[in-house]
């Protein structure tokens, strides 16, 4: 049933990585300053325009985890995984508001800064140890490997040679700075949105001619009649995936504290805004959060059609893995069916989402490295020169160590998306206390960032294992306890968050007390918005209560 790629494929690829790598080039040569300095390598400072943030912010959160982990919960579980990427919109609206202000009056251009200037430098140290092990044995090693697997599984090329390919493309881009990632995100974005939506109307589409029906609203419409389970929100507590999604928690809970922590206070994503005016940053913020309603579209709705194109035997096989059929396979499948030449713009986009990621996450572990272990550790003294140098050596030293390790982590047994999650999910709560006791409570102090760091990573882990000891079903009745795989009683993942951020709160609060000297300056003008900025964000929030009232 699948097809490889065909000449007109590999062209229209090789069209699209030649205007990528000519226009990252051109922006190396004619808008670097002779000598680069630190600020400018990695932060752009004042050179990225609002449209420029927004779109680097979503070809750096859109990769191979959406495309390919959130096409197959889609698949398996429907619409309801979509509230990733809503939720994340109303997210980037309070971020801009009440994030930003602090972060630029402040000057802050890492997380480990903020930490270190807020609090002291062994939070900011350990903090910037965890992030790194993250960053690398996690996002970098996840992002490469899943991207490797769908394009491996579309192009035919061996495994570890789409992995060295898709590392050698980002390691191009990412030397450059991130002015290049900034701007290179934007050609980025586009085949990244063209593709997907050309992915998504050719599924519906094929299901409608499957169905002796015509267009791909007849597609689309006949999934929501037949597959009426895979269009609601907000999930019941008999569902099999209420554990992944538990009911009202995506939009009370938990949901909220993983947002926060990933859009608020993540080097990867903040990164982008660090370097511009409060207007510019909100504005790109805003942009960005308008994508993110799109997003849905582009990576869930073509694994729902596949749910249901599964009911053809030949297409079921298609997606079977030693004889079982991997939800994370769904979106590679329908890439190989789309027509010639469609299949490599999709095949672009998949590519352009994976190496955006993969080229902003290096740029961050260079950035942290640099700015908080390097120079506070190993070379006080270091000039901009040396700093730059540093960031490239790491770049690539990250890079190449991803493709060494992922094929061992486990990922594609776990489930990219279930990997990426869960094991951010032990820091989150932890990080997401720090950053907002921090910023808005003038007694926090490092006693309780320190518990809040280490504390609630200890927790989280207790929490995960806590199945394995003791028998959790007494929690069934409220909702908080629901059988997993092997049929144990466990706290759902979200609710775990929520409980731990609720257990760092209160350690912080009862650990602080009184005005820390290191408090952060704020105006209450910081938190004022322009006309423009509240009509779009009054507007996000109205289409959200209507998708969310609509397919609750």
């Amino acid at each position: 049933m699948q097809q490889s790629l065909q000449t007109a494929d590999y062209l229209v690829f090789l069209l699209y990585f030649a205007v990528v790598a000519g226009f990252g080039y051109y922006i190396y040569r004619r808008k670097q300053p002779k000598e680069q300095n630190s600020g400018d390598f990695f932060l752009a400072e004042g050179a990225l325009s609002w449209w420029a943030i927004g779109a680097s912010l979503i070809a750096s959160n859109i990769s191979a985890e959406q495309f390919i982990g959130m096409s197959g919960a889609g698949f398996s579980m429907g619409l309801a995984i979509a509230s990733y990427e809503w939720m994340a919109a109303a997210t980037l609206v309070i971020v801009a508001i009440f994030f930003m202000p602090v972060y630029l009056r402040n000057k802050i251009y890492t997380m480990p800064q903020f930490l270190s200037s807020r609090y002291n430098d062994t939070v900011a140290l350990i903090m910037a140890v965890f992030w790194l092990l993250l960053y690398v044995v996690v996002n970098l090693t996840s992002i490469l490997y899943l991207g490797a697997l769908a394009v491996s599984s579309i192009s035919g090329f061996p495994l570890l040679m789409c992995m060295a390919g898709l590392a050698l493309f980002a390691l191009f881009i990412t030397l450059g700075g991130m002015k290049v990632i900034g701007y290179t995100d934007i050609i980025q974005v586009l085949f990244l949105i063209l593709g997907g939506l050309a992915t998504t109307y050719l599924a519906f589409d094929l299901l409608a001619r499957q169905q002796g029906l015509s267009g791909w609203l007849e597609g689309l419409s006949y999934s929501y009649r037949h597959a009426g389970d895979h269009f609601h929100m907000i999930l019941k507590r008999d569902h099999p995936h209420f554990i992944d999604l538990p009911g009202l928690t995506v939009l009370l809970g938990g949901m909220w504290i993983a947002n926060f922590s990933y859009w608020g206070c993540n080097q990867y994503i903040t990164q982008r805004a660090l370097g511009a005016s409060l207007p510019t940053a909100r504005a790109g913020i805003l942009f960005a959060a308008f994508l993110k309603l799109l997003m849905p579209v582009i990576v869930i709705l073509p694994g729902i059609a596949a749910w249901v194109l599964s009911s053809d035997p030949a297409f079921a096989d298609a997606l079977k893995y030693n004889g079982e059929i991997q939800p994370d396979r769904a979106y590679p499948v329908l890439q190989t069916l789309l027509p010639v030449g469609l299949k490599g713009l999709s095949f672009a986009a998949l590519t352009a989402a994976v190496v955006a990621s993969l080229a902003g996450k290096a740029n961050s572990i260079a950035t942290i490295f640099s700015y908080d272990i390097y120079k506070k550790i190993f070379n006080k003294n270091a000039d901009e020169k040396e700093l730059v140098n540093i960031g490239r050596i790491t770049i690539a030293i990250s890079l190449i160590l991803s493709v060494l390790i992922a094929p061992f982590l486990g990922i594609g047994e776990k489930g990219g998306l279930q990997y990426i999650q869960e094991y951010t999910g032990f820091l989150s709560p932890g990080i997401f206390a720090m950053f907002l006791l921090g910023m808005f409570w003038k007694g926090a102090n490092s006693r309780g960032a320190l518990f809040a760091t280490l504390g609630g990573f200890a927790f989280s882990v207790f929490l995960k294992f806590l199945p394995r000891f003791a028998d959790l079903h007494f929690l069934a009745d409220s909702g908080f306890s629901v059988p997993n795989a092997q049929g144990l009683y466990e706290i759902p993942f979200m609710d775990r968050m929520g409980f731990v951020f609720l257990f760092c709160i209160a350690g912080m609060w009862a650990l602080g007390g009184g005005e820390d000297k290191k408090s952060f300056s704020s105006e209450t003008s910081d938190f004022s918005v322009s006309g423009g900025f509240l009509a779009g964000s009054l507007l996000i929030l109205g289409i959200l209560t209507g998708l969310y009232g609509y397919f609750w």
